[in-house]
């Protein structure tokens, strides 16, 4: 599903050119569940970024089935991250002013999905999280568990083949990491791709595969939950 052959991010100019990826080869296949490990500034965060298509690479290739993303112009790329892709942050990144149903049904407004369509999808959603009776509160009023599995529903309305969670469980106790991190598990049984980045080796520990990255570079793939 995903490849990337001889891949490298810089930024910067001639002498002062540095470095985030470079000379990444990757392959990571259909439903398969994937942690990024790493020190700070090692280029996890980055080399998600290139997977969801929110950045380029400088050189190299990135194919998604098949297909070289660099062929795309900027909608086509819009529509790719609207269809295959959804995103999970540790600081969750729901708008304050909305409720937990319109925070999750937000990306099929952006698909154009009729409005009473997203709104039973969104709600069916709220459900299998667990916040059916939070539908009508908004971030302030949940917990940091409550509020990622929004994030969660919202990252999942669009149905995307493609997971990418960065660092999903950093700002949740311990009980509640874990019981997102059943989640994440529990996408990879329906055939979803998840892919994590975390400093947490037990998360890690749980993963088809483990990538460990630095100064840019993949240094070390380990297989096997």
């Amino acid at each position: 599903m995903i490849e990337l052959v001889n891949v490298n991010r810089c930024y910067g100019i001639d002498d002062s050119l540095i470095y985030a990826l470079r000379d990444v080869d990757l392959t990571i296949a259909a439903g398969k569940s994937v942690a990024i490990l790493g020190r700070s500034g090692s280029g996890k965060s980055t080399l998600l970024n290139i997977m969801g298509c929110l950045d380029q690479v400088t050189s190299g290739s990135y194919l998604l089935d098949g297909d070289d993303i660099a062929n795309l112009d900027d909608d086509e790329l819009s529509a790719l991250r609207l269809q295959s892709f959804g995103f999970i942050f540790q600081s969750f990144h729901l708008i304050s002013q909305l409720n937990v149903v319109e925070n999750i049904e937000l990306p099929l407004y952006y698909l154009g999905v009729e409005a009473k369509e997203a709104r039973q999808r969104a709600k069916r959603l709220a459900a299998v999280m667990g916040l059916d009776d939070r539908c009508a509160h908004r971030p302030s009023q949940l917990s940091g568990g409550q509020q990622q599995r929004v994030a969660i529903a919202r990252a999942l309305v669009n149905d995307p083949p493609i997971l990418l969670a960065d660092e999903p469980t950093g700002n949740l106790d311990a009980t509640t990491g874990q019981q997102i991190l059943a989640i994440l598990h529990d996408l990879t049984g329906q055939g979803k791709t998840v892919i994590t980045v975390t400093h947490d080796q037990a998360i890690a520990a749980t993963m088809d595969q483990r990538l460990y990255m630095l100064d840019g570079s993949i240094v070390d793939i380990e297989e096997g939950a």
